[in-house]
């Protein structure tokens, strides 16, 4: 690891462009084009939402971590919440499934995750979630 950040955050939809941006500047070291600075900014909208709109009760938000380091020509993205977990992560992971129809969510989130970066996984339990991404910028690495 050359490079890091931690950052904790507010569990509001404000707090979703503020998110994406500091991700993206942080990985602008590394010299990535537009589309893939897009797509970074893509995938941590996508799992940030998904701590806002799934994790905690509205009646109190809670608070959306994230942590993301640099290495060679890689950044690695860690968005974790100590929310309610998902109850079935292979399900979860479908396309257009979601526990939210009602609010008219297109259950897309993880596809579009999976679909920009280069790696995705997600942890989950009853005492929260952590989506771990990465991206290479310029090939990867050996």
């Amino acid at each position: 690891m050359e490079n890091y950040f931690n950052m904790e955050l507010l569990a509001v939809s404000r707090n979703e462009s503020f998110a994406r941006s500091a991700v993206a500047a942080f990985a602008v070291e590394l010299s990535p084009t537009i589309e893939q600075l897009n797509d970074i900014k893509t995938a941590v909208s996508e799992a940030v939402t998904n701590c806002i709109v799934h994790a905690y009760d509205k009646s109190k938000p809670g608070v959306i971590y994230i942590k993301a380091a640099i290495s060679g020509r890689s950044v690695q993205i860690e968005i974790a919440d100590n929310g309610t977990g998902i109850e079935d992560v292979d399900a979860a992971m479908q396309p257009f499934f979601t526990t939210k129809p009602e609010q008219e969510r297109s259950g897309m989130g993880f596809t579009i995750m999976k679909t920009f970066m280069d790696e995705l996984e997600v942890f989950s339990d009853r005492t929260g979630t952590r989506v771990l991404m990465k991206k290479y910028l310029g090939g990867k690495e050996a």
